[in-house]
């Protein structure tokens, strides 16, 4: 409804113009088309990301696989790259459990702080998102960066990737005793396509997740502080 009255309201204007100014008016028409096209993409990735958790939730395995581009891949911590649809719900059901709620299972995924862009084609996108995850196992805190492709006029997660920051479980708490990685090969899961992209620590140590955007002041790439793969102990370079 609001891009029927923005664009009715920019036609009318268009219309009303004088013939000299008539390719302006239409020029900023166009500009105007593009813009919401833009507002309405970013909104339907973020829309998308959160879905994706809420389907976690409940282990809605076959809703959640529909999320994903016909050539996605998922890496989620340290466990490597499952590529394919089917391989993505291979993973779920595996590691997770069958399709479906089911008593004495919690697998709480809240997602927060979303930063959204769009790629000038306007069929490629990218997300930053941090979750927080509550699981019968524990709880732990992994930072999206993800990319979206629109396939059909839909978009779809392209690929997601998850590096978890922490993980810990309930009784002995984040504080004093955590997972160091979780590794390929960890739990009884379905085996990956592919080795991790990176071999990462967790906290007490720390992996920053290269940014997919600039600094949004001063346009230019945010430098990752540190190795790669992260470090024992110690601050970041500058903190």
């Amino acid at each position: 409804m609001c891009r029927i009255l923005l664009m009715t309201a920019a036609a009318l204007t268009l219309a009303a113009a004088a013939p000299g100014r008539a390719q302006d008016a239409a020029a900023r028409l166009d500009e105007l088309d593009s813009r919401i096209t833009r507002l309405e993409d970013l909104n339907a990735i973020e829309r998308l990301q959160r879905t994706y958790g809420y389907f976690v939730d409940k282990a809605e395995w076959d809703p959640l696989g529909d999320l994903f581009s016909k050539d996605a891949t998922l890496e989620i911590g340290g466990r490597g790259i499952y590529a394919g649809k089917d391989h993505v719900l291979a993973y779920m059901r595996t590691g997770f459990g069958a399709d479906g709620p089911q008593a004495d299972r919690l697998m709480n995924h809240m997602q927060f702080q979303p930063i959204p862009d769009i790629d000038p084609d306007g069929i490629h996108a990218h997300q930053r998102m941090r979750a927080f995850v509550m699981s019968g196992g524990g709880w732990g805190l992994p930072l999206y960066e993800n990319d979206y492709v629109k396939e059909g006029g839909v978009w779809k997660i392209a690929e997601l990737r998850g590096p978890f920051t922490m993980y810990a479980g309930w009784e002995d708490g984040w504080k004093d005793h955590v997972i160091a990685n979780n590794w390929p090969g960890d739990r009884n899961m379905a085996p990956p396509d592919r080795a991790p992209t990176v071999v990462f620590l967790m906290y007490p140590s720390y992996y920053i997740v290269p940014y997919h955007y600039p600094n949004p002041v001063t346009g230019t790439p945010y430098v990752v502080p540190m190795a790669p793969a992260g470090v024992l102990d110690g601050p970041p370079p500058g903190h």
